[in-house]
């Protein structure tokens, strides 16, 4: 079986999660960063993993871009949905429905929601003023969550399809 992984992230979070993935899933893999090309044809692949971070309470537009041109698509394959993002429970599920099209989340085989990172060095000097105002944070944060990221790549690896 062949997966494909198609990402975007702000500051590495979503892209450590995604090669986390890739190293936990036994079939043969590929990963694409939206930041770059376009992925290479859909039709080749069996599942479709689809990951990104919240910022300002929102998925990146390419992330939301790529699912609204691919719908038809995505649907016909095993799909996995993800996100980064500083909240948890209730608010990060409620950011989780919001990021993705609810056709897609209703044909999702696996989500998931992977905590995030706030790494002050990696943010430009308006992030890193926000951050400190909104959240009152000024030191580095990280609620990566691990074992969410094996507990979903297992989903994947014991399914079958």
């Amino acid at each position: 079986m062949a997966t494909l992984i198609v990402y975007m992230t702000s500051h590495g979070c979503v892209e450590k999660a995604a090669w986390m993935i890739r190293d936990l899933l036994p079939d043969e893999v590929t990963l694409v960063n939206l930041e770059n090309p376009e992925p290479p044809p859909m039709e080749q692949f069996d599942t479709v993993i689809i990951g990104g971070s919240i910022r300002i309470g929102s998925i990146q537009k390419r992330i939301r871009k790529f699912c609204e041109k691919n719908m038809d698509l995505l649907l016909t394959k095993r799909t996995g949905l993800f996100i980064c993002c500083m909240f948890e429970g209730d608010t990060a599920i409620a950011q989780l429905h919001e990021a993705y099209p609810e056709a897609l989340r209703k044909h999702a085989t696996a989500f998931g929601l992977f905590g995030g990172e706030l790494e002050f060095e990696k943010m430009n000097a308006f992030e890193r003023m926000i951050i400190r105002q909104v959240a009152n944070i000024s030191v580095d944060v990280s609620k990566f969550n691990e074992k969410a990221v094996r507990k979903f790549a297992e989903r994947f690896r014991d399914a079958g399809f």
